[in-house]
This record gives structure tokens, sequence and C-alpha cells, in this order.
């Protein structure tokens, strides 16, 4: 009998425990480093608030240059080995790097450039994560399941991402090491939950065709298909400019005062908001009208943004942050399922690295713009250019891309 749900499929299951415990750890350890960071530069460094809200965005930057760097590398080896395998060493590497967080906590050997290293590490890591376990739904899931197994597999990451940084701000106020210890843990059932998925060899023509030649052929893809290049550069320029998330630390530490259990609340609440609209999703997949309603849910993302920039209010904050994630969890889901069902096969590992590659430059590279902005403008005026911004963008791309705009349903040829 033919599965009526993703859940019914027993890998499926395994690449869903695999995600939500990755993202879980992952989501809980930048809250975490994030504060630690700034803490180090504002008490040990005897930095500004402007200096220290800097160095975020140096942490978001050398998290997104080995995303630069190693994308065409990451694209290949997805398409050209067993991308269980790929994504199980890739989520090991996380979890020497949180073994190494939970060691120098606890002995108080924390330093700034330790926690660059890592964070570069982390970006190492992220690179080949994205594309490798990225292109498993699709190979395990029939067609007519993905767009829900899609919606799912968000419920994975938003889920996560609610329970992580909750879990890390509270075991970070009884001991800073718990969580990494935590997560150690995780990270290994993660690796264990990926290897346990039945074999995924790759398309016989990847393992023929030369290296350089199968980086090329993605890019020619994506160059290509203005529909693909519309949907991935949208994410890219849009969060760019709209990443609030870097400077929480600066709203929790010297705007809401609210500390470090505050920081672990306002990094939940765009997963809350996710979280609601990936099972309304997960229930009742969106059929028709996905161009306009991504473009749409990122615009509110911006406004959402903007509104959250200037408040002073908790609760309020609380509020806009979880409409921009219910906002952002739309415009992923449209644009995942997009990108998905519009890639042949042998190719998604390349283009998933491709869109990684945007969605990292998107949150890295932002967190970068948000640190040297909020250096110029302060950080609320850093964080309100930045919502504006995302919404020129969305505005800008419905006309540069009219593919997107009149884009009805998910399948190509589908589309009227």
């Amino acid at each position: 009998m033919e599965p009526t749900n993703p859940l019914q499929i027993a890998d499926y299951r395994r690449f869903w425990t695999a995600r939500f415990l990755s993202w879980l750890s992952g989501s809980g350890m930048v809250v975490i480093i994030g504060y630690q960071l700034y803490d180090l530069a504002r008490q040990s460094y005897g930095m500004t608030i402007a200096q220290a809200s800097f160095m975020l965005g140096v942490l978001g930057f050398v998290q997104f240059v080995p995303m630069f760097l190693l994308t065409p590398v990451s694209g290949v080896v997805s398409d050209r080995f067993d991308r269980r395998k790929v994504g199980a060493l890739s989520v090991s590497v996380d979890m020497a790097m949180a073994l190494t967080l939970a060691i120098t906590t606890w002995q108080g050997w924390l330093s700034m450039p330790l926690v660059l290293f890592l964070g570069m590490a982390h970006g190492t890591a992220r690179v080949f994560v994205g594309p490798s376990v990225g292109a498993i739904a699709p190979m395990i899931v029939p067609p007519a399941l993905l767009p829900r197994a899609i919606a799912m597999n968000s419920m994975a990451m938003q889920s996560g991402t609610i329970a992580g940084p909750a879990v890390a701000g509270l075991l970070f106020g009884w001991h800073p090491s718990l969580f990494y210890w935590m997560s150690c843990a995780l990270l290994c059932v993660s690796a264990l939950a990926l290897l346990t998925i039945r074999p995924l060899p790759p398309h016989a023509a990847n393992r023929e065709t030369h290296p350089m030649r199968m980086a090329w052929e993605g890019l020619a893809f994506v160059r290509s298909n203005p529909f693909l290049l519309g949907c991935i550069t949208l994410d890219l320029f849009a969060v760019l400019l709209a990443g609030a998330t870097a400077l929480l630390p600066v709203y929790a530490r010297d705007i809401l005062h609210v500390g470090p259990t505050g920081l672990g609340q306002m990094r939940a609440a765009p997963a809350v908001g996710a979280a609601v609209l990936g099972i309304l999703l997960s229930i009742k997949p969106l059929e028709r009208r996905v161009g306009i309603t991504m473009l749409g849910s990122v615009a509110l993302f911006g406004a959402a943004t903007a509104v959250f920039a200037v408040s002073t209010n908790y609760a309020l904050s609380l509020a806009m942050l979880a409409v921009l994630g219910a906002a952002d969890m739309i415009s992923m889901f449209v644009r995942s399922t997009l990108v998905q069902m519009h890639t042949p096969d042998e190719m998604r590992g390349r283009v998933s690295a491709i869109s990684g590659l945007a969605i990292g430059a998107s949150n890295e590279l932002g967190e970068m713009e948000s640190g040297i902005a909020a250096w110029l403008l302060g950080a609320q005026g850093a964080v309100l250019f930045g919502g504006l911004g995302a919404v020129a963008v969305t505005l800008i791309w419905a006309f540069l891309f009219p593919q997107i705009r009149k884009a009805n349903r998910f399948t190509p040829q589908e589309d009227d």
C-alpha cells in the first residue's frame, strides 16, 4: 500500500529525527556563543556597545567564509557520494565543536579568538550538511508527498529552533557548559540516525563526470533558469538586509534589559510563529498562488522586522519576532518546494548547495551587515534600515522576476 503520510516511511522518520536534533543543538549553541562573545567583548576586552555589536558581525562573517569558498565543493560531494554519509560526517564536525565549547566553557578557557575559530568550524560543517541532508527527502519520499514532507522538514527545523534557545538559556543559567554537553549527545544521535537510512547511491552519470565540470553544470543550471535564480536570490537579499537575530544580544542586554533568559525567548519567538505555520502547512499544504504568496510573506517579514527595531516593549518585540518567523516559514516552505520540484535529482545536491550559499550569505553576511550598520546607525537604526530594505527588495524582485509572481502551483507544468 502506498503511504499517504511521510511519517509512514521509516527512512523519513529517521531523517526527520536527525534534522530535529541537529537544529535543536545548533540553534541553542548559536544563542550561547553569540551571548558569550558579546559578553566577553564587553567585560573581558572592555569594548563599547558599538564595538561589541561589530564583533557579532565578525562572528557571522567567519561562519560565511567557508560557506562561500566550499559551496561548489559541497554540491559536488553531495551529488557524487552517498548523501547519508556526507551528512553524518558533517554533523560529527559540529559534535566536535560542541565538545570543545563544553570543555573550554567549563574550565573558563573561552576566548574571543577561540569563539571565532569555532564559528568558522560551524560554518564549514553547515556548508556540507545543507546540500547533502537537504537532498535526501526527495530520494526517500514519493513526489506526491514531497510538499508535505518539506513542510514537515521545516517543522523539524522550527521545533528544534524553538526548543534549542529556550533550553540553552535555561541550562546556561544553571551552568554555561551544560547545553554544550547535551548537544554532544544529541548530535551523536543525529549522525547515527542518518547512517541508519537505507543506502542512497549517487546518480550513475555523476560518478563519471569530472568534479570541476559538475560544479560548473550546477552554476550554469541555476543561471539559465530565471525562475530558480529569482527564488534563490530573493531570500539572499531580503534576509541579508533584515537579519535582526545577530543583534538580539544587544537588545537583550542593553535595550530591553532581559538578560540571557530573555535572549533565549527572543531567539525562540520566530520559531514559535514558524512552527504554527509549519503545522498548518503540513496538514493543508499551500497549493495555489504560490509565487505571490512567497513575495507577500517576504514583505511581511521586512515589515515585522521594522516594527521590532523601534519597539522598547518586550511583549511587542516578542510578538513581532513571532510574526516575522511565521512569514519566513511561508517563504521558506514555498521556496524550498519550488526549488526541489524544478530540479532533477542528479542536480539536487549542487542546486541545494547554491541555495544553501544564498541562505548562508543572507544569515552570516546579514549578521556582518547588521554589525557594521549597528556600528554606524546604532542597533535599532540598523534593524529598521534592514526591515525597510527587505520590503523594497520584494517589490523590486516582483518586477525583475515575473515568473515568480505568475507561479500558481509548485509543479512547472501546472503554472498557469
